[in-house]
């Protein structure tokens, strides 16, 4: 392959890819806002109530996530062979695991809400509307497994439209549910975080029938016989633990890290978690395309290993390597001004908006170093199977720096929320270091499927 049909055939793989899941992404994440938005002029207890009972979801996600990833690892590979038993067998173990965890965590939420919300805080009001919250918006945790399964899995076969016409149209059933509900329009009944947690459940339940229903409808790839999501004979079970379950320890680790975050501001006070989840949020829309390029990464470059194309796909990782945190700094550009239309859409108070916005600038700093690391793990080493390199480097990011420095920032130094929040994001500086030299090393260049 030239150099310029190279050239040509990573930008137009790319925007293929990327692009449709940067939309899902920016969808899903606006309606977030949105809900962030909503909830947020209820007052300040609710909207950090419902910031924390999400928090559950964002564990088990992060867990659905790594399982479906490590799956990733397989199905690209497997697509670039046009294997399809071995995408079948990939997706049907993925959707087992994603399940029974999701239906633990539903179980876990429904019965103990107020126990597990009293690890973040101790705040009776929130804990009160935050287990009200997560008690009915527990059911919506299995469909959300199953859809998300599906959607990676789609993904991976450079199926991307499907899971983007799902999300749209769930998600703008919650947009709109979520007006009614939490607020009462309509002549409906005004339900608060209520209203929100029902929403979510009826959003997830169209967007799972969607997707599943669609793929098999399509005939895509992924939706094979239940025999066939079923065959993990000849030893593939322990070949995809070993290559996955880094993968999964990673995403929780990471997450239980992302949560201890959460409940380092909430123990700090009601303001501090408020000011946080604003800035999450908008955190989350500013990675959106981010997220899609990186997931696009993952399957163009596992593509090329498993047709044996090992040049190309590291050509092609250190394309991704300058262009991630190149676009990234762009964007943090852009994020600066964001700050100062805080107050139009959180009237939450001018302690925490103040807050807010000085977070927000400091993301803005860390922000293409949050993307190149985002696209090392994601992207490039999960490519090639390099999962216990990936898990090493997020883990002894968070663990290792972020949330010691979040207690010694809040509890020992008694720093504003902002300052510690510049403190714990120091990780992803030393994080980039590490992804340059794994990078240039090429020991992240694996064909699992051999």
């Amino acid at each position: 392959m030239t150099g310029r049909s190279s050239g040509s055939h990573f930008y137009a793989d790319l925007v293929r890819i990327a692009v449709p899941i940067a939309l899902q992404n920016f969808i899903t994440s606006g309606v977030n806002m949105l809900d962030t938005v909503m909830v947020g002029r209820l007052g300040t207890a609710e909207l950090a109530a419902v910031g924390l009972g999400n928090q559950v979801w964002f564990l088990l996600l992060l867990f659905i996530f790594g399982v479906s990833t490590g799956a990733g690892v397989f199905t690209s590979q497997y697509w670039g062979k046009r294997d399809m038993a071995g995408i079948r067998r990939c997706t049907g173990l993925s959707l087992t695991i994603g399940l029974s965890a999701s239906l633990v965590f539903m179980v876990a939420s429904m019965i103990f809400p107020k126990a597990i919300l009293g690890l973040y805080t101790a705040d009776p009001e929130v804990l009160e509307l935050g287990a009200r919250y997560l008690r009915l918006v527990a059911p919506s945790y299995p469909l959300a497994a199953a859809s998300f399964v599906f959607a990676v899995a789609l993904r991976g076969v450079e199926r991307v439209r499907l899971p983007l016409v799902a999300t749209t149209i769930a998600l703008s059933a919650n947009a709109f549910l979520n007006y009614v509900l939490i607020f009462g329009a309509f002549g409906f009944p005004r339900l608060g975080v209520a209203g929100a947690a029902i929403a979510t459940v009826v959003s997830r339940a169209m967007e799972a029938g969607v997707t599943i229903i669609g793929a098999y409808a399509m005939k895509t790839p992924p939706a094979g016989r239940l025999a066939e999501l079923l065959a993990w004979g000849g030893g593939f079970v322990p070949r995809f633990l070993r290559i996955a379950s880094p993968v999964i320890l990673n995403e929780v680790a990471w997450s239980m890290g992302i949560t201890t975050y959460n409940a380092v501001f909430a123990r700090v006070g009601t303001q501090a978690i408020a000011a946080y989840n604003v800035t999450a949020t908008v955190s989350q829309l500013a990675m959106v395309f981010f997220l899609g390029s990186a997931n696009a990464a993952a399957v163009m470059l596992g593509k090329r290993i498993g047709q044996g194309d090992r040049e190309t796909a590291f050509a092609w990782a250190r394309r991704f390597a300058i262009l991630s945190p190149s676009l990234g700094l762009a964007m943090g550009l852009l994020l600066a001004p964001v700050s100062l239309v805080l107050p139009f859409l959180f009237p939450i108070g001018p302690e925490p908006l103040r807050q807010a916005g000085l977070m927000v600038i400091v993301l803005a700093a860390y922000f293409p170093f949050k993307v190149f690391n985002l696209h090392v793990v994601v992207g490039i080493c999960r490519s090639g199977g390099d999962t216990r390199f990936g898990a090493f480097f997020d883990i002894a990011g968070v663990w290792g720096l972020g949330v010691p420095l979040a207690f010694v920032g809040a509890f020992v130094l008694h720093l504003e929320s902002w300052q510690v929040f510049a403190l714990l994001n120091v990780e992803e500086l030393a994080k980039a270091f590490l992804g340059i030299w794994r990078l240039r090393s090429r020991k992240w260049l694996n064909d699992v499927t051999d």
